[in-house]
């Protein structure tokens, strides 16, 4: 039993709410990104929903949430039952190799055993129950194993908005040895992948004791001098209760130094240490305009209107949404999103989700921040 209680205590989440959605977007956007909105029309807000999911096997003092310095205050009002301390804000965005690096010295610092699951906020997940079975075994895992682990998601069809990885030999109950990684492949390839069976959607959550993780972003790290106090903090060399006492110096310095990327492509792809966990809990991403639509009830012509006074003639599989004070009126319209926030009309096919990061990036070009 006290074998248990302190695998439990060395259990830790981060939380990644850094992120601007630009997927989401024009209804993300800067001033309030897509984890602080209410997607699905719940009443709570994706941080919430996440943090609520966690806490239920978590110790909320173990709950950390990474964000942008300027997101500081929205974290905390939408999380009272959070302390200021357990808010790690980023001085700036640097994808989430950075952001995930800095949480690990974190808990490291606090915890030389930590084990940590790392979530996006942009998920939905329908069976809360076997999800913190499947997360409990993974954290085990990772507290025995030094390997790294990610959670793999069935693929139920060809959806070039995820991530694929390729499993190899089986290593334990759902835990695969991680043969390839391909992020977010031509649509000829996801046919191919999802047709062969050996591969699974990235579901974006990983899961690793945090001194593993160090020691293997140091290795992957063009040149590990650029980030001198990870190394001397894993090694002893650096107290840990130095490194907390002036935490802030050192996270700018890393912060300026480490380039911008992701887990996948700068850890994940790059490592030889990598298994994963076949998960199946009723994962759903939200991440973007097209996966919403895919979650949310439509219409008998297959249209979702969300929240929007809208007449459609001849339409289907359309995805509307307005805001209040306007009226939409559609005819002879398939597969379109007609979204309209901030002084932004988009009308584009639904299911590009690639051309929305464009439409964003052409807008701040030739028209100004004040739209993003």
């Amino acid at each position: 039993m006290r074998a248990m209680t302190e695998e439990l205590n060395n259990n830790y989440c981060v939380i990644m709410a850094g992120g601007i959605g630009s997927r989401f977007w024009p209804r993300s956007n800067k001033k309030l990104p897509k984890q602080f909105l209410d997607i699905l029309g719940t009443g709570r807000t994706l941080l919430q929903t996440t943090y609520e999911r966690f806490v239920r096997f978590i110790p909320k003092d173990h709950i950390f949430v990474v964000t942008n310095a300027d997101y500081r205050d929205l974290v905390m009002e939408q999380l009272p039952g959070i302390t200021a301390a357990n808010v790690l804000c980023e001085p700036t965005y640097r994808n989430t190799a950075p952001a995930v690096t800095w949480a690990a010295c974190h808990l490291h610092a606090l915890n030389p055993d930590a084990c940590m699951v790392v979530t996006p906020t942009d998920q939905c997940i329908l069976d809360e129950e076997r999800f913190a079975e499947a997360i409990g075994r993974g954290l085990d895992y990772v507290a025995h194993a030094d390997r790294l682990l990610t959670v793999g998601i069935h693929a139920d069809r060809p959806d070039t908005n995820f991530g694929y990885i390729q499993v190899d030999e089986r290593l334990a109950r759902d835990i695969y040895r991680v043969k390839s990684f391909t992020e977010k492949p031509e649509m000829e390839f996801a046919r191919f992948f999802v047709e062969s069976g050996e591969f699974y959607w990235n579901s974006g959550l990983f899961l690793w004791n945090a001194n593993v993780f160090l020691r293997t972003m140091l290795r992957i790290v063009p040149d590990p001098d650029l980030v001198p106090e990870v190394a001397e903090l894993i090694d002893g060399k650096l107290p840990a209760e130095a490194f907390l006492a002036n935490e802030q110096p050192y996270v700018n310095r890393f912060y300026a130094t480490l380039p911008n990327m992701s887990l996948e492509y700068g850890v994940l792809e790059r490592s030889e240490c990598v298994d994963v966990l076949i998960g199946d809990f009723g994962w759903r991403d939200i991440g973007s305009w097209s996966t919403l639509y895919e979650m949310v009830p439509k219409d008998h012509e297959q249209n979702v209107v969300l929240d929007t006074r809208a007449l459609l003639y001849d339409c289907r599989d359309n995805l509307v949404s307005v805001p209040d004070g306007h009226v939409v009126v559609l005819k002879d319209l398939e597969g379109y999103m007609v979204v309209e926030e901030h002084g932004v009309l988009i009308i584009c096919r639904r299911d590009d989700a690639a051309a929305i990061r464009q439409f964003r990036n052409d807008v701040q070009v030739k028209m100004g921040e004040e739209y993003l």
